[in-house]
């Protein structure tokens, strides 16, 4: 079928076949499709859907469009990590060493921020010297031989996921559960994973704003990640403010190992042991959940996670010296006071607020293309719940190069919300996902 029959037949909402599909990618992928016309059907997906049979076929041709990973002489199955992405979410810089502790290889493929949200890749750039982008051959080999790596998507790797999600974030079709399922698939099961936890998030920092939405995706990442013969469980996590204490890329690499130092917030700990222990379960490692998370929290009092993490900064180029002297970290010189305009209680901190006003002061991407300040954050002084007063420290911006704070100031106040009663504190984790 010609392309723009299949451009008609999905903006009509009719089901799309797995040879149109394929064929419509692999055509992209290699430049015999324009953008424009890729555009107009992720825009076509974004507001007509796609049925679980076309949400597969998808998967599969972006899977397909490159090459595929395939580890031999594991000790375990490699076991990887998803978090659809939030404010304050470091969670995979303290997570992959106290997995890859155990011996579970852990193939870990991550991204940068845009707009609101942090990328991973960015905070680990903070570390003097770090790498980021590894060739292939690197990323095996180190995976083979160390057990874990934190890198970026290579270009062998499902590039046809590499040039949609390009696409998508100028297209303002991000938010669509067929997209996010292929994409987050193909580029899992090609960097070689066998087994996959998730951490959906919920919330105003999160793309999926309601419980609702946040179990579509996470139903579709199960079934079609099932298909593809992929172990698929995870969580559904909040997102509605800010995750553990500091935002920022070197400040949230600080709370990552404050984490495997044992002196992490309740909230990042917690997290932690629980997708690690849901990923030891998975590996064969533990034989429940519960076993997995004490296992977990075992690795995090024997100080097991920081020597694995000094060697994967090692490898990758990176000055391991930052584990206990975080200093060395890039660091801001001014700072700006957030001060509490009445007594009461912390009722909400809007995590999307929070992300976009530190965003405008560098911390994070309004383009692509632009560079980040990893001294640029938020350090919060008090989470929702504590009681405050008058002139109290809410928190302190970290600047950057960027000095002049106006009108983000402003932002950040509107992110918190102070009331006269105590609130009622959700706990992190909403409820798991399985099979």
């Amino acid at each position: 079928m010609h392309r723009l029959q299949v451009l008609e037949k999905k903006r009509d909402g009719r089901e799309l076949s797995d040879e149109e599909i394929r064929k419509f990618i692999q055509d992209y992928t290699v430049g015999l499709i324009p953008d424009y016309q890729a555009a107009a059907l992720l825009m076509a997906i974004y507001l007509r859907g796609m049925t679980p049979a076309e949400t597969l076929a998808l998967t599969r041709a972006m899977l397909d469009s490159g090459e595929r990973v395939v580890f031999e002489g594991l000790p375990y199955a490699p076991v990887d990590k998803h978090s659809t992405g939030g404010v304050g979410d470091k969670i995979t810089l303290s997570l992959v060493p106290l997995v890859a502790s155990f011996g579970v290889p852990v193939p870990m493929l991550s991204g940068r921020g845009l707009g609101h949200s942090g990328g991973t890749l960015d905070k680990l750039e903070s570390i003097p010297g770090f790498r980021v982008q590894l060739t292939l051959e690197e990323y095996k080999r180190q995976v083979e031989r160390l057990g874990a790596v934190i890198m970026g998507q290579t270009a062998e790797l499902a590039p046809a996921d590499r040039k949609l999600y390009a696409l998508r974030d100028v297209t303002a079709t991000v938010p669509s559960v067929p997209l996010i399922t292929a994409s987050i698939l193909s580029k899992k099961a090609a960097g070689g994973a066998r087994a996959l936890v998730l951490d959906v998030k919920v919330g105003s920092g999160a793309f999926m704003q309601t419980l609702v939405e946040a179990r579509r995706l996470a139903r579709s990442l199960l079934e079609v990640g099932g298909e593809l013969g992929l172990k698929v469980s995870g969580f559904i996590t909040r997102m509605e403010e800010p995750l553990g204490r500091f935002v920022g890329h070197a400040l949230e690499v600080r709370e990552a190992l404050d984490i495997l130092h044992g002196r992490g917030p309740q909230d990042t700990t917690e997290l932690t042991e629980m997708l690690g222990g849901e990923m030891l379960r998975l590996a064969g490692v533990a034989a429940s959940f519960e076993e997995g998370r004490r296992k977990i929290q075992a690795a995090i009092a024997d100080g097991r996670g920081l020597e694995k993490l000094r060697r994967i900064i090692e490898a990758q180029g990176g000055d391991a010296r930052v584990v206990d002297e975080p200093q060395r970290l890039p660091a801001a010189v001014e700072h700006l006071e957030l001060k509490s305009p009445a007594e009461g209680w912390i009722q909400a901190i809007d995590a999307r607020r929070v992300g976009l006003a530190l965003a405008r002061l560098g911390a994070g991407r309004l383009k692509v293309e632009d560079c980040v300040d990893p001294r640029v954050g938020l350090e919060m002084r008090h989470k929702v719940g504590a009681r405050v007063t008058p002139g109290e420290v809410l928190a302190v911006v970290h600047l950057g190069k960027w000095r002049d704070p106006s009108g983000v100031e402003s932002l950040l106040r509107a992110a918190y919300r102070i009331g006269p009663a105590p609130p009622a504190v959700e706990p992190v984790v909403v409820e798991r996902i399985s099979p």
